[in-house]
């Protein structure tokens, strides 16, 4: 047993070969932020220690920082969406974040350009919601974007 000053420690969690740190998340945009503690200014839970460990799993040599959720609530929402709801804190940064999981793909993002990163993200979020986020993104990064998926 140890203090969480220690065990959350990202450069003590990298000293650990082959860290695989899964984490959730309430929603994530599609530039890859990710926000695990609140919708809008509605808060849910604390921000506890996912980014230590998805810092700490990136740093450790063979390591891999995976954000895995479902793709939608309950009630069929999109937890992807194209902006993260106002109010919304990041608790991990788009360039922390290295693999995107949902029901519907894993997908890579470490390295990718905005672009490439929404195109990925749509790739994984449901089906009945990649339109709607393929027209945001369109939007956002002109139009060289086109979701090809």
């Amino acid at each position: 047993m140890m203090d969480v000053g220690y065990t959350n420690d990202p450069y003590i969690i990298a000293k650990n070969p082959k860290v695989t740190a899964i984490n959730s998340a309430l929603q994530v945009d599609i530039t890859g932020q990710v926000c695990a503690d609140s919708l809008g200014t509605k808060f849910y839970s604390g921000v506890g220690g996912q980014i230590d460990f998805i810092y700490g799993a990136s740093l450790s040599k063979g390591g891999k920082a995976i954000i895995a959720m479902p793709s939608v609530t309950n009630k069929g929402v999109s937890k992807i969406s194209p902006i993260l709801t106002p109010g919304a804190g990041v608790v991990t940064t788009r360039q922390h974040i290295h693999w995107f999981v949902t029901e519907h793909g894993a997908v890579n993002l470490y390295g990718k350009s905005l672009q490439e990163r929404a195109k990925l993200i749509i790739s994984a979020a449901h089906p009945d919601h990649r339109e709607e986020l393929d027209r945001a993104a369109f939007e956002r990064f002109g139009p060289h974007f086109h979701f090809i998926g």
